[in-house]
């Protein structure tokens, strides 16, 4: 029997009319996003000391994104432009929330929210850090919630000062190790709401400091001398090891094929002082989180949709976090609307063949004083000197071609002074539309 193409799929139910369409299974989503992963820690970009089988099956399942970035350096604001789809310097979400009333702006819709309109059961298992109180998981388009609200949390009991772990808004005395419960619970979530669609946000802290992990899994590493890479080892291992559990339910009650999983980390592996320091590697990229250079906005970046989307594949245009709510909305039959201002694209016409073009042209970056426009495989970047092991403060524009130059180790400003002007005036033109940020200043906001 021939199966048929995602493509072909829509083209049957087109022919069939309006009611054939609308008995059209709408498929699960699951978005998995790791925290302050570098860049060369997953099998699938070449790491040897660090196993990864399970995000490296996923790789296998799916395409994987050689030029997959995120729209900002920092935890919370790619979190806000992941949900939203659009750039979070448009409303202000520019840096890390800082406490009180801060956190992402009431006016933009989730995209939660809008899987739940579409008849969408919604879960958010992990890392919030986009507010509390009316910003809320559960007052942001999540049916269920369990995790923590701030920006990082210990994974042992008893291990340092604690956000809650909350149950919904209830208090829970959570004894197991952190990424092994929230593996428990999103593994639950897929198991009892496998009737219907579901949206699965599984927001992992994994690898965020603090560097805590289990006696085994440090056992497991115990060939890695230095202490600090052993227990992120040790952490990553865990996490992959969550993400297997969640497929390995998805097989079992047979949805692996309805159900569309993105994977994408949160910003690159913090490696320069002044970060939260876990041990991570982001070679063959220089910078570090909290930077403008590839190394902050470039990561590991998956999609995956076993039966409908080409497994196996490598997909070198730029894409970006942005595109993973209109790709996820798409695949749900949900029309966008004008009023949502997304900036991402749906990237399914891109990966299935019926588009080769690219789908973005040019992509924009504003972390403060830092700034970053990438236009073709050119790149124009302000960053923080203390990449380079100075004290502080920000370059003056540089210019690399990330086709020849994927480290940003050749500054072209003086024999290319009028691509450089190019690209900043594509800068200027897009800056025009962001406001000022609502609350931080950047380096001093809370990681």
């Amino acid at each position: 029997m021939t199966r048929l193409t995602f493509p072909a799929v829509l083209a049957v139910l087109a022919l069939a009319g309006p009611a054939r369409a609308a008995d059209a299974p709408k498929p699960n989503i699951v978005l998995i996003v790791g925290d302050d992963m570098g860049y060369a820690d997953v099998g699938f970009h070449g790491c040897r000391d660090v196993p990864t089988p399970h995000l490296d099956a996923l790789a296998k399942a799916g395409t994987r994104f050689t030029n997959g970035y995120v729209s900002g350096p920092y935890c919370s604001p790619t979190r806000a432009g992941l949900l939203t789809g659009r750039y979070q310097t448009r409303f202000g979400h520019e840096f890390n929330p800082a406490g009180g009333d801060a956190g992402l702006p009431l006016a933009e819709r989730t995209l939660a929210d809008h899987l739940r309109a579409a008849g969408y059961v919604t879960g958010l298992v992990g890392k919030w850090h986009l507010g509390s109180g009316p910003r809320h998981p559960q007052r942001r388009g999540f049916d269920e919630f369990f995790g923590f609200l701030g920006g990082a949390h210990p994974y042992l009991p008893g291990k340092g000062k604690a956000d809650t772990i909350l149950r919904g808004t209830t208090p829970v005395d959570e004894k197991e190790y952190l990424t092994d419960a929230f593996k428990r619970e999103a593994v639950a979530f897929v198991e009892r709401h496998r009737a219907r669609p579901f949206f699965l946000y599984l927001a992992f802290n994994a690898v965020h400091t603090p560097m805590h992990a289990t006696d085994a899994g440090l056992m497991r590493f115990n060939a890695i001398q230095n202490p600090t890479r052993r227990t992120y080892a040790a952490m990553m291992a865990s996490m992959d090891d969550a993400i297997g559990a969640v497929r390995a339910k998805l097989r079992e009650l047979r949805l692996e094929e309805n159900t569309l999983v993105f994977f994408v980390s949160d910003n690159g592996g913090p490696t320069m002082p002044g970060t939260s320091i876990n041990g991570s590697v982001n070679t063959p990229l220089r910078g570090s989180k909290r930077t403008t250079l590839e190394g902050g906005v470039r990561v590991p970046f998956l999609v995956a949709w076993p039966g409908h989307l080409p497994a196996g594949r490598t997909f070198d245009p730029p894409a970006i976090q942005l595109d993973l709510a209109p790709t996820a909305l798409a695949a749900a039959g949900v029309a966008t609307r004008p009023e949502w201002n997304f900036e991402g694209v749906n990237l399914i016409p891109y990966l299935n063949g019926q588009n080769t073009g690219r789908p973005h042209e040019t992509l924009y970056w504003r972390f403060g004083q830092q700034t970053a426009v990438r236009h073709g495989d050119y790149k124009l970047v302000r960053y923080d000197t203390a990449a380079d092991g100075a004290k502080g403060g920000v370059t003056g524009p540089r210019l690399y071609n990330l086709a020849a130059d994927v480290g940003e180790a050749t500054d072209l400003m003086a024999r290319e002074p009028e691509k450089a002007k190019q690209l900043q005036g594509l800068w200027d033109t897009w800056n025009a539309k962001n406001v000022a940020p609502l609350w931080g200043g950047g380096k001093k906001a809370p990681e």
